[in-house]
């Protein structure tokens, strides 16, 4: 009978065995043109999942286990590599769902990549980890690794119609990272983005009844941001998903054009629920 009070117990713990603390990732902040563009490297901002590789399993930037098939990860290094889960261009809610599936979808696995931008354990600054990188990847020759192009652009105008072209193609923009910056955990001012909005992160708070053609139906989600700012969000949402609202609590991602003068986001969109962190 001693043995049943240890086997609850374990049976309780086990799912905290797919959860871990959140990684120590870097996070951009935004571009804004004056400094010399030619001193960063420039990639396009891929629409995945954020993953990283501690040389063993894979981990949400929340910290939850990813579990893909056996084969998946095979001749991964045993470095760690920050990178995105990527399914293409504008299929964010695909490889999302793929992500999160379990068991695990093989079939939707073999159609991900981890796209691979920076080697987290290298204490060299990024031209120096970019260099071991492609080194790394060469020597693994796995399929399922692969190193996101990074190139060099002379000026802001030769930036901005990159970017141009890239959103034409239907990329969402570009990442920006300065040749002398070091790999730390938080926002970096050497890691930036740039698109053609502002893009945000708020909490739901509540669901907003319809009106009209959207009567009985959500009409908007009331989100609150870090700062305990409070606004609506009406545009950009699909049907289904007026149907079945995200969750209140969930964490959104929306896109904006500058603020008010209230210091609110102007045009405020629905992009997406911020799910990565839930497999």
């Amino acid at each position: 009978m001693r043995r049943l009070p240890i086997l609850l117990l374990y049976l309780l713990l086990l799912p905290l065995a797919a959860m871990a603390a959140a990684p120590p990732l870097m996070l951009a902040g935004q571009w804004r043109d004056g400094p010399d563009v030619s001193r960063y490297w420039v990639s396009e901002k891929l629409d995945g999942v954020r993953a990283r590789w501690d040389g063993q399993a894979l981990w949400t930037r929340g910290g939850h286990r990813i579990e893909p098939p056996p084969g998946f990860t095979r001749n991964w290094p045993a470095q760690p590599l920050d990178g995105e889960l990527w399914g293409g261009r504008g299929r964010f809610e695909h490889a999302s769902a793929i992500v999160r599936m379990h068991p695990p979808d093989e079939a939707g696995w073999r159609g991900l990549r981890l796209m691979v931008f920076d080697l987290p354990g290298h204490a060299g600054t990024f031209d120096q980890r970019l260099a071991a990188l492609r080194v790394l990847l060469a020597r693994a020759a796995a399929p399922s690794l692969e190193l996101i192009p990074q190139r060099r652009i002379a000026d802001t105008t030769a930036l901005h119609r990159h970017l141009t072209a890239t959103v034409a193609a239907g990329g969402e923009g570009l990442m920006l990272h300065h040749q002398d910056n070091y790999y730390a955990a938080g926002r970096s001012d050497g890691l930036l983005k740039l698109k053609p909005w502002d893009d945000a992160e708020a909490r739901v708070i509540a669901h907003l009844p319809g009106k009209g053609k959207y009567a009985g139906l959500l009409g908007a989600l009331l989100v609150e941001r870090a700062d305990g700012a409070r606004f609506r969000i009406g545009s950009g949402l699909k049907d289904a998903q007026r149907m079945a609202p995200p969750p209140v609590g969930s964490l959104v991602t929306y896109r904006y054009n500058g603020l008010t003068t209230n210091g609110l986001p102007r045009f405020a969109r629905f992009l997406r629920v911020r799910d990565d962190d839930s497999p």
